[in-house]
C-alpha cells in the first residue's frame, strides 16, 4: 500500500474529491446503501492513493484495494499482437473508461491459451479482479469455467442469454440501413461476402441482411452467398475470386455486402484488380464500421456500432456493483450508424 508522508484526514480527502466530509466518512466507515457506486469507488481509490490510514481500519481489505483490475480475454484465434482493427478499438474503449475509474486492465490471453490450470493460478485466493470482459465469442464450456469463479462477466459482440452480461451492436438496424441505402441507388441484385462462418456474429449479420432484403421484396440468391472461416482482407479477395466465374450471368449482383470492413477492403481491391471499377460497375459495403472504413482510401460505405462505444459500455457494465449474475443479466444493444463512403453508387 502507498505510504503517506504525513497524516491525511477525511476533510482533506473530501476537499480533493470535491464532495462533503460527511459522505467520505460514511463510505470509509463501511456505508454503501444509498451511495452512488462510482462515488463509492472514487472515495476508496483516493483514500488508498493518499495513504489514508484510519485507526482500527485496514485499507488492504477495502474494495479499492482488493478488486482494482479487470481481466480481458479474446476469442480464439485472436492474439494481442494481431487483433482485428475492430477489436483493437473495442479494447481501447474498454481501457479508457476503466482507467478513468482508477482500475487497470489486464490482458489474460485468448480462450485457447487459458486451460483450467492457468485459470486457477490467475484467480487464486486473494486475486484482485473485479470482473472479466470477453472480447468476441467463446465456447459454452469455457464460459462455464469462468462463471464458476464467481466474477462479473461481460461479453462484447456475443450473447449468452441468462449466463452473463453482454454488449452488442444493433445488427438489424445496421443491415437495414445498408440495404435501404443501396436500394435507393437502384440496386436489386445483392451478394454476401461472409467471414467467421459459424460464429454467432456472422449468423446475426447474415440473418439481418436477408430480413432487410425481404422487407423490400428482395432475396439473396444462394449462388452469390460466400461464407469463409476467416474474415481478413485476403478473405474478402478470395470471396470475390470465387464468384467471378459467374460474372457473365445476367443476374450477377450489382452490390455486395461484406461481413466486415477488412473483407470489404479486400473485395474492393480484388474487383479493381480484375477490371471492375468500384462503384461504377459494382458497389461494395461493410456490415460493421471501423477506421478501416472511415479513414482508408477509398472510404468504405459501412454501417454498424462504433467499436470504441462497445468497449466503453462493457467497461461501465463490468464495474457495476452487484453479484456476477444472481441479480439477472443485462444485454445492452447499442445503436448503429450509417457511413456513406466512396465504394457505393448507382446500380450499373
Amino acid at each position: 500500500m502507498p505510504r503517506a508522508t504525513k497524516k491525511v484526514s477525511q476533510t482533506q480527502l473530501a476537499r480533493e474529491l470535491g464532495i462533503s466530509q460527511a459522505l467520505v466518512s460514511l463510505v470509509l466507515n463501511g456505508r454503501r446503501q444509498g451511495i452512488n457506486a462510482e462515488t463509492y469507488d472514487r472515495i476508496w481509490a483516493q483514500a488508498v492513493k493518499r495513504g489514508y490510514r484510519p485507526k482500527g481500519m485496514h485499507l488492504a481489505s477495502s474494495p479499492a484495494a482488493t478488486a482494482r483490475q479487470v481481466g480481458i480475454i479474446f476469442r480464439t484465434p485472436l492474439r494481442l499482437n494481431m487483433p482485428s482493427m475492430y477489436f483493437g478499438h473495442v479494447q481501447h474503449g474498454l481501457h479508457t473508461v476503466i482507467e478513468a475509474r482508477e482500475f487497470t486492465t489486464v490482458f489474460l490471453g485468448a480462450e485457447d491459451q487459458l486451460d483450467a490450470k492457468k485459470l486457477r493460478r490467475i484467480f487464486a485466493a486473494g486475486h484482485s479482479f473485479q470482473g472479466i470482459v470477453l472480447v468476441g465469442e467463446v465456447s459454452r464450456g469455457f464460459l462455464d469455467q469462468l462463471r464458476r469463479l464467481g466474477l462479473r462477466i461481460v461479453a462484447v459482440s456475443a450473447r449468452y442469454p441468462g449466463l452473463c452480461h453482454s454488449v452488442l451492436g444493433n445488427e438489424p438496424q445496421a443491415l437495414e440501413s445498408l440495404v435501404e441505402h443501396l436500394a435507393a441507388q437502384g440496386h436489386r441484385r445483392f451478394g454476401w461476402l461472409g467471414g467467421n462462418a459459424g460464429l454467432g456474429r456472422h449468423e446475426a449479420r447474415l440473418k439481418a441482411f436477408e430480413a432487410a432484403l425481404g422487407r423490400l421484396g428482395l432475396a439473396l440468391d444462394p449462388r452469390y452467398r460466400v461464407m469463409l472461416n476467416e474474415a481478413d482482407r485476403i478473405d474478402g479477395a478470395d470471396a470475390v475470386r470465387s464468384l467471378l466465374s459467374q460474372a457473365r450471368r445476367r443476374d450477377f449482383p450489382t452490390a455486395f455486402v461484406a461481413y466486415n470492413t477488412l473483407m470489404a477492403s479486400g473485395a474492393v481491391r480484388e474487383f479493381e484488380r480484375e477490371g471492375w471499377p468500384v462503384p461504377a460497375r459494382v458497389s461494395v459495403a461493410s456490415a460493421d464500421i471501423s477506421p478501416v472504413a472511415t479513414e482508408s482510401t477509398p472510404r468504405i460505405t459501412a454501417a454498424g456500432t462504433n467499436p470504441e462505444k462497445l468497449g466503453e459500455a462493457a467497461a461501465r457494465l463490468v464495474l457495476e456493483r452487484g453479484g456476477p449474475h444472481d441479480e439477472g443479466c443485462t444485454d445492452l444493444m447499442l445503436p448503429a450508424q450509417l457511413f456513406v463512403g466512396d465504394t457505393t453508387g448507382p446500380a450499373a
